[in-house]
């Protein structure tokens, strides 16, 4: 019976946590799945790589499918020998039962964190619920960032593994720190990773102090050592992938520019203006606090008793009643959003409550690394310290979005809550205290809640306003976006006051301990629930067939697949070209979808690739145009030709555009002409003859050669596939060939008769190489060793994870 006792609450946080993820998702027990938009661009992105690992059995670690050819690193995380993904599958209950599985991670992972740092297991519930429920944590699970999701539920049981183990147990803490933190790198989100150890570096701070200051040098080394040695292992079980990832993030657009341009907005990664396009509002900030401070998601729903449907009305605007269901509600500075960052009323009260009740070091590690995420979401808002970071420290600046830092504060909020509780729950501060606490907490709150529902504080509008709505129905629209925070304030009020009510009864003795955990569990699921459901509900689902297809192949799409050559590219002019991955999952494609494509050719997209687009286009909107102007045109688009795009498509719903001027696979050229570096190059290609010339960077002069074009050669692409490329060529002498295949020197090697030679970069992106003269049968393939090295230390470290997990 004693044992039974012990093992209850974790077998009932274990059936609850199902329970409660099945229950806001009863949709996927009818087998239907979510319409993650992420999602189907990660299908159009991989379905080469896909498709040809279930033909062949075998992974290719390059496509072609999107932006003319990249890596796969970052598009599927191949580890077959990193054992940790076990775990993660059982932990994800076999990734058959998603999204609920994933809200079922979120919340074991607080779960186990709030244990570890010494709460009560039934109150660790309560606890998991407030965190797991967090908006932003399903506003990205409607979106598909399901890497990140994995990322961020495993991200408390590593930070309170550590803590445990320089406070109680060193081993004890250490494993837990091995396991979640070898978890949180084999699903490859390195973003939410750099924020978890931004996390622990402030920790260790305060910790170093605390040494110091107590003299406990030899516990906090012996504690240090072995979550080092933790560390290591976690890192060698998945060392393929995060090898991989970092050689590859050089020559991405999170690496640094060859070119030389604005030396203020460049870093060794990404520009500041990308990085920061999503910033948060400071202002918008308090929308942890009240979900429609600014308007809750770009796309938003208002009532038919709203200001809006009434001047749609007046307006004379054809179906009222389905506009309403879209409109611009949002109106903060970022460019859109699908929701706010909504941690709960409850819970940010609690977290003031912990602001005055907890003491010591953990709630100054809390504080700052909360203000530190605030600090840093602000992006743009506050570049002093944007700045400072993306300047100064490795690796901050090959992230974008720096608002998704604000996951620091969704995970420091609720902790401290909780902590606080913990002090009310064992009775180690005084009733006086903890209804002083509740006074200054709740009653500061509702201040910034009625304040900012003071007309004239806040003015609801935006820039952008104009242009997606006539002037006469902007004033509506501020109306109703200013009766949606009256009504969310007020709501927040409402929320803050049923917790201090909770907190007084329960120090009076009016309820029990059980029944305060329950009713205050119970209320902070309802707070969150229903805010939840505004952005993630039964209407995002479809059928399991609809989610396997995620594109339905267009009459052009339809044309273009009956085509026999092995080879060749599409542009798609019916969608945003490059950022948009419908076009890969049919086909070759110049353009694609990717958050990390290679640095060169998003330079090429830039400089060259939308100024021959929109050229393009203006020819084709031309009212005289004839069959005649339009191949002028098709014959002037150098960089277009030398990506072998066959077809260009202008509308789903007709045929597509074929280009005669495509050069194919590969061509001789007559001359080469040799440009200084990076800014020479991408200026030579914007105005040149591909066809006749190969521009080519100095770097490789000692690969240029005296020749004279052979008119009768001949080079023919005769197998294809996505890591391996087959051309037979015939020539009477030496020749510089060109191949219209991105280049990228760490893993493709050409063989020429099986003998590996020399190959080099032309045209800014693409491959050249000599051709000896005669009959020869050259060979590209695709042969990464970095991964092969990688994948030797995975399987060592997984060996070694195992061992130590059981030897522990």
């Amino acid at each position: 019976m004693e044992k039974f006792k012990i093992i209850l609450p974790y077998a009932a946080a274990l059936i609850l946590f199902i329970v409660i993820s099945f229950a806001y998702f009863p949709d996927v027990l009818e087998g239907k799945r979510l319409n993650q938009n992420d999602m189907k661009t990660w299908k159009g992105g991989a379905r080469e790589m896909v498709n040809y690992e279930k033909e062949t059995g075998e992974h290719s670690f390059w496509t072609n499918s999107m932006f003319g050819g990249m890596p796969t690193y970052l598009v599927s995380n191949y580890s077959p020998n990193n054992l940790t993904r076990y775990l993660y599958t059982s932990l994800d209950l076999n990734h058959n039962f998603r999204p609920a599985s994933l809200v079922f991670l979120y919340m074991l992972g607080f779960f186990i964190a709030l244990l570890f740092f010494g709460i009560d297991p039934w109150l660790s519930i309560v606890g998991a619920v407030a965190f797991g429920f967090s908006s932003y944590f399903f506003i990205i699970i409607e979106a598909g960032h399901l890497t990140k999701v994995a990322a961020i539920a495993f991200m408390p049981p590593i930070i309170a593994g550590i803590h445990h183990a320089y406070t109680k147990n060193k081993l004890g803490g250490t494993l837990v720190m091995t396991v979640f933190l070898a978890l949180q790198l084999l699903v490859n989100h390195l973003q939410i990773t750099y924020y978890t150890f931004m996390m622990i570096g402030v920790y260790l701070i305060f910790q170093i102090v605390d040494t110091i200051k107590n003299k406990k040098i030899v516990d906090f080394s012996k504690a240090s050592g072995l979550l080092l040695i933790g560390a290591i292992i976690a890192v060698s079980t998945n060392f393929s992938q995060i090898i991989t990832t970092y050689d590859y993030g050089k020559d991405s657009t999170r690496g640094k520019s060859e070119l030389k341009t604005d030396k203020n907005n460049q870093t060794s990664g990404l520009d500041k203006d990308y990085a920061t396009s999503w910033s948060y509002g400071k202002v918008e900030t308090f929308n942890l606090f009240i979900p429609n401070l600014v308007g809750g998601s770009s796309g938003g729903a208002l009532s038919e008793n709203s200001k809006m449907y009434k001047a749609l009305e007046e307006y004379g605007a054809q179906n009222p009643k389905q506009l309403i269901k879209n409109m611009p509600t949002y109106w903060g500075p970022q460019p859109f959003t699908s929701g706010p960052v909504y941690i709960g009323a409850i819970v940010i009260f609690l977290f003031f409550l912990g602001l005055i009740l907890v003491k010591g070091q953990i709630r100054w590690w809390i504080i700052s690394i909360t203000a530190l995420s605030f600090a840093l979401a602000w992006g743009h808002n506050l570049m002093p310290i944007t700045d400072l970071f993306m300047d100064y420290f490795p690796g901050y600046n090959k992230f974008r979005t720096v608002s998704m830092i604000l996951i620091i504060a969704e995970f420091s909020i609720p902790l401290l809550g909780f902590l606080a509780l913990k002090r009310i729950v064992d009775k180690e501060v005084s009733e006086k205290q903890v209804i002083k606490a509740v006074l200054y907490s709740a009653g500061g709150l509702v201040l910034v809640a009625l304040f900012f529902m003071i007309p004239g504080i806040l003015s609801f509008s935006t820039a952008s306003d104009g242009q997606s709505l006539p002037k006469e129905l902007i004033p509506a629209l501020e109306a109703d976006r200013a009766s949606l925070l009256r009504a969310d304030a007020l709501r927040s009020i409402v929320y803050v006051l049923i917790g201090a009510g909770l907190i007084w009864a329960f120090v009076k003795q009016k309820i029990t301990k059980n029944v305060f955990y329950i009713i205050l569990g119970l209320v902070i699921l309802l707070d969150l629930w229903t805010i939840n459901k505004r952005y993630l509900n039964s209407e995002d689902f479809e059928s399991g067939i609809s989610a396997e297809e995620p594109y339905i192949a267009s009459t052009a799409n339809k044309f273009i697949l009956k085509d026999s050559d092995i080879d060749f590219r599409v542009l798609n002019l019916t969608v945003s070209t490059f950022n948009d991955a419908s076009t890969s999952y049919f086909h070759n494609s110049i353009g694609g979808y990717h958050g990390a494509k290679l640095e060169r050719y998003q330079e090429l997209i830039d400089n060259v690739l939308q100024n021959e687009i929109g050229f393009l286009v203006q020819t084709m909107q031309q009212k005289d145009l004839t069959e005649e102007k339009l191949r002028a045109v098709l014959s002037k688009l150098s960089v277009i030709n030398m990506l072998n795009t066959k077809y260009i498509i202008i509308d789903p719903n007709t045929l597509p555009i074929m280009n005669y001027f495509r050069l194919g696979e590969a061509w001789f050229v007559e001359n080469v002409k040799i440009v200084e570096n990076a800014n020479a190059e991408i200026t030579a290609v914007q105005n040149f003859s591909p066809d006749v010339t190969a521009v080519v960077d100095q770097r490789y002069n000692d690969q240029i050669f005296k020749f004279e074009k052979d008119t009768a050669a001949v080079i023919e692409l005769t197998d294809y596939k996505p890591n391996e490329l087959t051309y037979q060529t015939k020539t009477n002498s030496d020749q510089l060939a060109v191949f219209s295949e991105i280049y990228y020197a760490k893993g493709w090697n050409a063989y020429t008769d099986g003998k590996l030679s020399p190959h080099f970069r032309a045209d800014y992106v693409l491959r050249a190489m000599k051709v000896p003269a005669g009959e020869h049968k050259i060979v590209f393939k695709f042969e990464p060793q970095i991964w092969v090295f990688g994948n030797m230390v995975s399987v060592t470290g997984s060996v070694v994870f195992v061992l130590f997990i059981i030897g522990g």
